[in-house]
């Protein structure tokens, strides 16, 4: 099975992600794509340059051209999770695979803010109109190269609400996997 991962900037994504490796999963990330991208141009992984690669990768190679690179990397007899799906062409191309289910991770802006506060990454916005702003040039656009989160969000199988603590969080996903496998199977 493969676990696709949308979500909003610190909805808990990376944490959803981890919770599946613990599970046996392996792990992918479409920026990963991107990240060699960068490497092989000499330049550095901010997020600014992560949105602006990944948006030139897709009006070079059309909007899917990152889960192009990375499906034919996913063993079809393992559980996988891809993280970073942020384009409706990406959930496209990887729902060529009948065992991908694309699950969206939310969580309200102020709960996002102050985790992305807490956790301190180079490139995070700095107060909470940077972030607004940041997250605005994220959410829809008329470029289909562009990142296009309520588009892709859209196209979700299943919606994690991330609100509260991380036990909740666990507690959800720890009734929502079998559901996951049993949706796959029918």
């Amino acid at each position: 099975m493969i676990v696709g991962l949308t979500g909003r900037n610190a909805s808990g994504k990376g944490t959803v992600a981890a919770w599946l490796e613990s599970h046996g999963f392996g792990y992918t990330s479409l920026s990963d794509a991107i990240r060699i991208y960068l490497k092989d141009n000499g330049q550095e992984t901010s997020r600014d340059n992560l949105i602006a690669a990944g948006t030139h990768l897709r009006q070079t190679g059309g909007p899917g051209v990152l889960a192009e690179r990375t499906l034919p990397r996913i063993p079809t007899d393992t559980d996988f999770v891809v993280d970073s799906i942020r384009n409706p062409a990406e959930v496209e191309v990887l729902r060529r695979r009948a065992d991908f289910v694309l699950l969206e991770v939310a969580a309200d802006e102020a709960v996002r803010y102050e985790r992305l506060a807490l956790r301190s990454r180079a490139g995070d916005a700095q107060s909470f109109e940077e972030f607004r702003r940041q997250e605005a040039a994220e959410l829809a656009s008329g470029d289909p190269s562009a990142q296009q989160l309520v588009a892709t969000a859209a196209l979700s199988d299943v919606v994690v609400e991330n609100d509260g603590d991380l036990d909740a969080l666990h507690g959800a996903l720890t009734l929502l996997l079998p559901m996951l496998r049993l949706r796959i199977a029918k």
